[in-house]
């Protein structure tokens, strides 16, 4: 399942900053915002697509460090030139399941409009905590089936995208985050327009 979503956006990449210019500009603005992420705090962006969020937070605070991951090459070769002459934003090519390191390395863990893709999310969490410090959070923005017309999107997409997993009500996201050693710190509920609704969600490990 993995390898179709990889697929599908490594097919994507050329066009996607282009086609969802604007869900992709309002939702990572709001999640800018809402994260409150400090200048000295390390970042790491789990399914960073083409470095949209890395370049929201470089322009905040030019020496954030931040690392994104993506398994689709493509869409990172689109990320890497946008920062060029930043050396503080670096990435990587692997999975949200098996992620590249063996201890503890991030301040602010960030999966921004990807949760719902993936087939493990579980196994997603418990990487995410892994790399995480004691200290540290993990903040997920997502589509939430809470508002109807994501529930909606949720079915049309079991049937036609054989990429698409699982869209979440924010109980139930709640529910994973704690299963995986979490404890919620806070969430929010947004709605983007007519038809986007999300949630965001902020967890420290227990």
């Amino acid at each position: 399942m993995e390898t179709l979503v990889q697929q599908q956006y490594d097919r994507l990449a050329a066009v996607y900053d282009q086609r969802w210019q604007g869900y992709i500009t309002n939702t990572l603005a709001f999640l800018v915002d809402w994260a409150r992420i400090a200048p000295a705090e390390t970042v790491l962006d789990v399914a960073c697509g083409t470095g949209e969020l890395e370049r929201l937070l470089i322009e905040q605070q030019a020496k954030q460090i931040v690392t994104g991951v993506d398994f689709s090459n493509q869409m990172l070769a689109i990320a890497r030139p946008k920062f060029a002459d930043q050396p503080s934003v670096t990435f990587q090519q692997a999975s949200a399941s098996a992620l590249p390191w063996s201890q503890p390395e991030f301040d602010v863990v960030v999966c921004a409009n990807a949760f719902h893709y993936f087939d493990g999310p579980d196994q997603v969490l418990a990487e995410m905590r892994r790399v995480l410090q004691p200290t540290g959070r993990v903040v997920i923005l997502d589509w939430c089936r809470d508002f109807f017309v994501c529930r909606l999107c949720d079915w049309v997409l079991g049937w036609l995208d054989p990429a698409h997993q699982n869209c979440y009500t924010e109980a139930e996201l709640h529910e994973l985050l704690t299963a995986a050693g979490y404890r919620i710190q806070r969430s929010q509920r947004v709605r983007f327009g007519l038809i986007w609704g999300l949630m965001a969600v902020e967890a420290v490990p227990e």
